[in-house]
């Protein structure tokens, strides 16, 4: 089978995604990422934006990736939070889609950022939204230890806060590259 800028797209997304949801707590390796995101059927969301769902459908179908990969890891006997599948799920797409080239598709816009505790902080010290305690509260939480409606809650208060934006531009508060 020959070598597509697709398998490389979804290797290197995998990679990506692997390493930075993997949490003390909750360690994996690249491989049973890469295995987790392809039982799931992340690997085919991946081939093009046309597969996510419309933006007022994200949200459901977030819960339903979640939900998936959970299963997949459960299946891998591995325990994942929703925290920890969101975060394999959002660098996956991320990598893929946003920084791949498609950040001004109205899909690609309405997809979940990436959610960690160096965002989380960021934003309640910079009171981003006027929502400092409820940033705070997610932080006391902790990304990893996220359920379903707690992670829910952290995508919401960013749409409340950036009204208007892709989900992504959230990142601008992100300072994990420095």
């Amino acid at each position: 089978m020959p070598y597509t800028i697709e398998e490389h797209k979804h290797r290197f997304s995998a990679w990506a995604a692997g390493r930075a949801a993997n949490v003390i707590g909750c360690r994996f390796s690249v491989a049973q990422a890469k295995l987790i995101l392809e039982i799931s059927g992340l690997k085919q969301v991946l081939d093009s934006p046309n597969n996510l769902p419309l933006p007022h459908d994200i949200d459901t179908g977030h819960r339903e990736w979640r939900t998936n990969v959970v299963a997949a890891a459960t299946g891998q006997k591995l325990n994942f939070t929703h925290g920890v599948a969101a975060k394999l799920i959002n660098i996956y797409l991320k990598a893929g889609f946003v920084c791949g080239g498609h950040h001004t598709d109205a899909r690609v816009q309405a997809l979940h950022p990436p959610i960690d505790s160096v965002l989380l902080a960021e934003l309640s010290a910079q009171n981003v939204g006027g929502l400092r305690s409820s940033w705070d509260e997610a932080r006391r939480i902790r990304w990893s230890k996220f359920d379903s409606q707690q992670y829910e809650t952290v995508i919401d208060n960013i749409r409340i806060s950036m009204p208007n934006q892709a989900l992504w531009e959230v990142e601008q508060y992100w300072r994990g590259y420095q």
